[in-house]
């Protein structure tokens, strides 16, 4: 539906986002360890470190040799791995562009818990979901699901550089475009139950992330924002003139 791009929300509390830069990090070296090396190190992984529904839920069991990490660290270890490079391309756009600013809002401790209270929770609920499906489920959708309904109830009126329909760029208020995506969520998760997406992982990250700011945030820090900022780019300089749009 969109891509996010920049949006121009000040850091307050914090230097630099250094949780968000750091997972960003880890991610992108676990693709590139797992894609560039020998085929079967990638099933490995996704095998030995993704989330197995029937194997959480005692329908099957994983072949020894196959096993990384005990069955509950797959409930976060799975938000590490990413099938191709758009996938972890566009999770990590995501979080660069929301991610700073939930964790100047939480502290870097407690952003680090926040993303992954959200992966685990988005493995739970697509466990529920999908109990018996013995595939893994591997990407930071779910986590950085939670990154982004947080963002919502921050700085809903905040505007955000995005990407419209994949071709028209906009600088929209957060509101409307999050707004619509967090639906489609909701949606897709009712309608496409059979999908290649797991829109249960992305649900139950949305609902802990809701939840979890309520609490974790800063004492001070505001929930709907009312501070509207604007991307440098369509800021507008005091007394400049108006340009009059070209017609033809």
């Amino acid at each position: 539906m969109f891509i996010p791009l920049h949006d121009a929300v000040e850091l307050k509390y914090i230097r630099a986002q250094y949780v968000t830069i750091s997972i960003i990090a880890l991610n992108v070296l676990i693709w590139l360890f797992t894609n560039f090396s020998a085929p079967e190190v990638a099933e490995h992984a996704s095998l030995g470190l993704g989330f197995i529904p029937a194997v959480i839920f005692n329908y099957a069991t994983l072949d020894p040799s196959l096993v990384i990490v005990p069955d509950d660290l797959t409930f976060v270890t799975y938000a590490f791995l990413h099938m191709d490079f758009w996938h972890l391309a566009s999770n990590m756009l995501f979080l660069w562009v929301f991610g700073d600013n939930v964790e100047d809002a939480l502290g870097h401790v407690k952003f680090l818990i926040f993303y992954l209270a959200c992966a685990a929770a988005g493995a739970a609920l697509h466990g529920f979901v999908a109990s018996s499906s013995e595939g893994p489920l591997i990407g930071a959708s779910g986590a950085i699901s939670g990154v982004v309904a947080a963002y919502f109830l921050l700085h809903p009126r905040v505007r955000v550089w995005v990407l419209v329909l994949f071709r028209i760029p906009l600088p929209l208020p957060a509101f409307i475009p999050l707004a619509l995506w967090i639906v489609q969520q909701f949606a897709m998760l009712a309608l496409d139950l059979d999908g290649m997406v797991s829109w249960g992982a992305h649900v139950g990250g949305i609902i802990a992330g809701a939840i979890l700011v309520l609490f974790m945030r800063r004492k001070g820090v505001p929930l709907f924002d009312r501070d509207i900022v604007t991307p440098k780019a369509v800021e507008r300089k005091p007394g400049a003139p108006q340009i009059a749009a070209a017609t033809e």
